[in-house]
């Protein structure tokens, strides 16, 4: 009894707890590219957790069906070496699961690794995000626009985020938006995204890079496209011009606030020459191109 009553506590108690976590960012999508990979998590999980019901199911009914005192006292096993179904299943049933499964990945891969589906024929709204220790810099060439910890974006309208750092690997995620991609000082590397609902989302940094990796969050905001045309205007109105001696500043390792200028660093320290694609065709031959970095 007192067994029994245990187990029931714990479980309650378990079930108090799950209770009070909050809902996976990935599993609550706000985009397509998130509607994408949280389908794709979802499917992936429904394929293992029937596989490890039916593995949990048959082994219940062997250990049961075949146990010891289920057979009689001059019972011998016959002598079997081997079984071509039960061989056949046994491999035919795994490699059909990884193959689907690989075919699935592939298939997500070049989904979200191009424009999002429905704005293939909209202009997208170019944003360079680059780290630096421990904070993001957003800079809107089109827009004259760079801020500090946190980003503004239009909803129905393809985003296209060029990546790159000023120090040590990072890694750019909205997980409500789309899967995360490195950024990295020597290349520059593409992540298509898009908003469907306007919303506060939170954005990090999912690579480690030193002791104030887990502060190096930003947040995100959507909104209509009017709404940030207007937001726009009032940045060119009120924000102070960012200067490279500032920006300098803002490079020496440490946290920051929410910051806001008129302006962006690309004027005076442009972004890496080559993308992520140039490198893995041309390789690494030409040490001229790897200079191109300036960081």
């Amino acid at each position: 009894m007192k067994k029994k009553w245990a187990f029931l506590s714990s479980m309650l108690a378990f079930v108090l707890v799950l209770a009070g976590c909050e809902p996976l960012m990935v599993l609550d999508p706000k985009g397509p590219q998130a509607a994408q990979q949280a389908s794709d998590i979802m499917l992936s999980i429904g394929i293992m957790s029937f596989i490890v019901i039916a593995v949990l199911t048959i082994l219940v009914v062997i250990l049961f069906k075949y146990r010891a005192s289920n057979q009689p006292d001059d019972y011998e096993p016959p002598h079997i070496e081997g079984n071509k179904w039960v061989e056949a299943l046994c491999i035919g049933i795994p490699v059909l699961i990884v193959a689907f499964l690989s075919f699935m990945s592939v298939k997500s891969n070049y989904i979200v690794e191009s424009a999002p589906v429905g704005y293939e024929n909209e202009e997208p709204l170019v944003v360079y995000a680059s780290s630096s220790n421990w904070k993001w810099h957003f800079s809107y060439p089109e827009e004259g626009i760079e801020t500090v910890n946190y980003l503004y974006i239009p909803t129905d309208r393809p985003l296209e985020f060029k990546l790159y750092s000023f120090g040590p690997i990072t890694s750019f995620w909205i997980p409500q938006l789309g899967g995360q991609k490195y950024a990295m000082a020597d290349m520059v590397t593409t992540l298509h995204l898009g908003a469907d609902e306007p919303g506060e989302y939170v954005g990090r940094n999912a690579n480690f890079s030193g002791k104030g990796f887990a502060e190096n969050t930003f947040n995100v905001t959507a909104m209509s496209q009017t709404e940030f045309d207007e937001w726009v205007q009032e940045v060119h109105e009120k924000a102070e011009p960012l200067t490279e001696e500032k920006f300098d500043e803002l490079l020496e390792p440490g946290h920051l606030g929410q910051m806001t200028f008129t302006g962006t660093h690309l004027e005076f320290s442009p972004a890496p020459e080559h993308t992520h694609n140039d490198v893995s065709e041309e390789g690494n031959d030409s040490e001229e191109e790897s200079d191109h970095s300036g960081h």
